[in-house]
């Protein structure tokens, strides 16, 4: 299990788009500690979402952190304009980004947070060697591109063995999020395998949101 806080990262993807700034504003009543970006190029995964301009409009309604999530085939060529726009945390993928140290240290530099993502059947020891250079890792719950999927259930084995050898490793501070199937149902799970960071889209937005995000935080 995770000593790290447990944090609730609504994901933007299952808001209203139309009403984004109240179902923003829904969040920051409910306790919400960051909200998450799901930025899609419709090469890396096939939709298409946001941009940074997105993110920047979101930064004039909002002071919570933004949790930009790099789902592009190209991330070195995004991560300065999320950065400018007003992203906090930005994530890259190990499978697409192949100077992965260089471009972790380019996310520190820009002021950001900086996030190593693993899809659901990426092995392990893509984050291995650039742990010491994150701030997090995502590890997918889901394979990436569309919300509102179930959960796979072999996560918690990768997210314990990813605490584990953190932890082993002196790397500690690291913080682990998932992203994918996040409900109040299985949130205990994520938290005991070793997950502090919560990104739920459906799982927040498909009810009383205030109540969805006080029963994941309860654990």
């Amino acid at each position: 299990m995770t000593s790290h806080p447990i944090l609730i990262a609504p994901s933007l993807l299952a808001a209203d788009l139309l009403n984004i700034e109240r179902d923003v504003r829904v969040c920051e009543g409910a306790g919400a500690d960051v909200l998450h970006v799901d930025v899609m190029d419709g090469h890396f995964v096939p939709p298409i979402t946001f941009g940074p301009a997105f993110v920047e409009r979101l930064r004039t309604i909002t002071t919570m952190p933004l949790d930009v999530h790099l789902m592009v085939s190209n991330p070195d060529h995004q991560v300065e304009q999320f950065a400018a726009a007003g992203a906090h945390w930005i994530s890259v993928h190990a499978e697409v980004t192949p100077h992965l140290h260089r471009t972790l240290h380019r996310i520190k530099a820009l002021g950001c947070k900086s996030g190593v993502v693993l899809n659901p059947a990426t092995p392990l020891e893509y984050a291995f060697e650039a742990a010491g250079d994150a701030d997090f890792i995502l590890l997918m719950s889901v394979n990436p591109g569309y919300g509102g999927q179930a959960f796979i259930p072999s996560f918690l084995g990768r997210c314990e063995r990813l605490r584990s050898w953190l932890d082993a490793n002196g790397l500690s501070h690291v913080q682990i999020e998932v992203d994918g199937g996040i409900k109040t149902d299985n949130a205990r799970q994520v938290i005991d395998a070793g997950a502090n960071v919560l990104v739920s889209g459906s799982g927040v937005f498909g009810g009383p949101v205030g109540d969805r995000i006080a029963e994941m935080r309860r654990y």
